[in-house]
């Protein structure tokens, strides 16, 4: 149930034509019924429990989203993917919802060591992973927010202060009372040549909800929760921006990735900004 904790948190056109939905050829089950969707626990064997994010398809198999480090081995407080030990492509994942485990097809920490990335801000903020569902489970899947809708579409511009965000979070901490997983909070900026947000929500992200999606105002895919913060306000949390993680992992990582829009509209914030 890791959730890294940082203490100072500091797209691209091809991305947002990556944003497409996987389209007519996968048929959704509805989402009313869909036993996996964004917001599930996963569970990494050696590791610990986490939220998924979004669906992804590549053309040949399905993945659900997480962060890298949810497969992490080290400490909490050890944030630098190039540098960070993870447990390695092929582990068991349990995918709440499925009747098989999935694998980890992929992880950013293991992609970057791997191809020498060391950009610091790439370094420090990729923390993306995918979760190839079992074939047989794919029947299973839908690909849209609980409670939010969508997504619709990818975010490719970032998000500046006081711009709405909004999150579904599902840590086995909150004992299962699911009306405290929907978050709706606001940006605190863009940092890190625009790889990470800081957000702020009424109920910031916690141990478990880690990995777990995050929209904008217009309920396009913004990022991945990845840590907690201690400034620029306690409590808040960092995002990893996922327009950047799909372009690092399509051009860097041997990725060939897709968002997955979601079937269901996105029914907008509850709050006034």
């Amino acid at each position: 149930m890791k959730l890294r904790t940082r203490v100072v948190l500091a797209a691209t056109a091809a991305a947002t034509a990556l944003a497409a939905s996987a389209g007519p050829a996968l048929a959704w089950a509805p989402a009313g019924s869909a036993p996996i969707h964004p917001g599930v626990r996963t569970t990494t064997e050696g590791s610990g429990q986490c939220t998924a994010n979004f669906v992804f398809a590549d053309g040949s198999s399905t993945y659900i989203g997480q962060a890298a480090h949810c497969s992490s081995t080290g400490e909490a407080t050890e944030t630098d993917g190039c540098t960070a030990d993870s447990l390695p492509l092929g582990t068991r994942v349990e995918i709440e919802g499925a009747t098989r485990p999935g694998v980890l097809a992929y992880n950013s920490w293991l992609a970057m060591q791997e191809a020498g990335e060391t950009d610091p801000d790439t370094c420090a903020y990729n923390d993306f992973a995918l979760v190839e569902i079992d074939p047989a489970d794919v029947d299973l899947v839908n690909p849209s927010v609980p409670f939010w809708g969508g997504p619709a579409g990818l975010s490719a511009s970032g998000t500046s202060t006081g711009a709405k965000v909004l999150s579904y979070g599902s840590s086995s901490l909150r004992g299962g009372i699911t009306q405290l997983s929907p978050k709706e909070g606001f940006s605190l900026g863009t940092s890190a040549n625009g790889w990470t947000h800081a957000v702020s929500t009424l109920t910031p992200g916690i141990p478990g909800d880690s990995g777990s999606a995050f929209l904008d105002g217009r309920g396009r895919a913004l990022g991945v929760l990845s840590t907690l913060a201690l400034a620029p306000l306690p409590l808040s949390n960092g995002v990893g921006d996922l327009a950047h993680e799909i372009a690092w992992a399509n051009d860097e990582g041997g990725q060939s990735i897709r968002l997955v829009n979601g079937t269901e509209p996105f029914r907008g914030p509850l709050l006034p900004i």
